[in-house]
């Protein structure tokens, strides 16, 4: 989540429309050489621990039986596996998942975080896919992502959307003598879509594969606005100067080169943003 997004009356936090077969930790077998690299205290404790903010779709959030689920999830559950290590989720607001790992309770985040140069400052990103942010407006509205001083647009606080975005389009709207946009800040993605659709916000920006889950899931009362722009890399984020980055950069490698991280990716319909080679710390910006 650029930083990253329940619909109250038109679509709920839980979803069943998943992939019909999911790529799990059962697919990926632990691979010695790679599990050895792992910290000796989580190696020895058997478990990595994961921060996660749910719902943000098709990326992570909950089945119809509450179980935590989408692309990062199965991914992480693979990544674990490759370790010898077995994912234990943890529920947080996404902007307490940095601190909680700087604090030590969490090993490693997975819930789309964008890497930045700013968050590179605390910790350390893995690479592992690459997404832009793309808006959505209600079917038939004529809103201009590049045109819209005086709308309301709805984004899930502490995103790029709501921290870079917004208020770079808001400098260009008062340096025309332009209303500034008001930017409607929601604590979880679906509330911001589900205020587009209630018409309570003219529009939404967030990350471009949880916006165009958000478009197709809303029966048509959605529709693209723009195109998809600044395309930057979503990163696992662990302590700073961990030895867990190499751990988990070179596990994704492992999974690229078997074959694993497509199917996983293409099993949620996400494959356009795939990468070839993960890095550590890959942040452009």
């Amino acid at each position: 989540m650029s930083g990253t997004l329940v619909l109250s009356g038109c679509t709920t936090n839980t979803d069943t429309t998943g992939p019909t077969t999911q790529t799990t930790a059962a697919a990926a077998a632990k691979v010695d050489d790679i599990a050895n690299t792992v910290p000796d205290d989580i190696k020895a404790s058997g478990k990595l621990i994961v921060g996660v903010n749910v719902p943000f779709t098709p990326n992570e959030y909950k089945d119809s039986s509450g179980k935590i689920v989408g692309f990062d999830i199965d991914l992480m559950n693979a990544i674990a596996s490759t370790l010898g290590l077995t994912a234990d989720y943890r529920e947080s607001d996404f902007s307490k998942i940095i601190p909680a790992i700087q604090g030590g309770t969490f090993n490693v985040g997975a819930s789309s975080f964008t890497d930045t140069k700013e968050r590179e400052r605390t910790v350390d990103f893995v690479t592992y896919f690459t997404a832009g942010l793309l808006w959505a407006k209600p079917k038939g509205s004529d809103i201009d992502p590049n045109n819209a001083c005086g709308k309301k647009v709805a984004v899930q606080a502490t995103t790029q959307a709501e921290v870079d975005e917004l208020p770079a389009k808001n400098k260009a709207c008062a340096d025309a003598g332009k209303p500034p946009i008001d930017i409607v800040k929601f604590d979880g993605q679906d509330q911001a879509t589900n205020a587009v659709v209630l018409g309570q916000a003219d529009a939404m920006s967030a990350d471009s594969p949880a916006t165009l889950y958000a478009i197709k899931q809303s029966n048509g009362k959605l529709e693209q606005a723009g195109e998809i722009f600044g395309a930057a890399p979503y990163g696992w984020p662990v302590t700073k100067g961990s030895p867990l980055a190499a751990s988990l950069k070179t596990a994704l490698e492992h999974l690229i080169e078997t074959g694993d991280y497509k199917t996983i990716a293409s099993n949620w319909g996400v494959e356009a943003g795939m990468i070839d080679k993960p890095v550590i710390n890959g942040a452009a910006s």
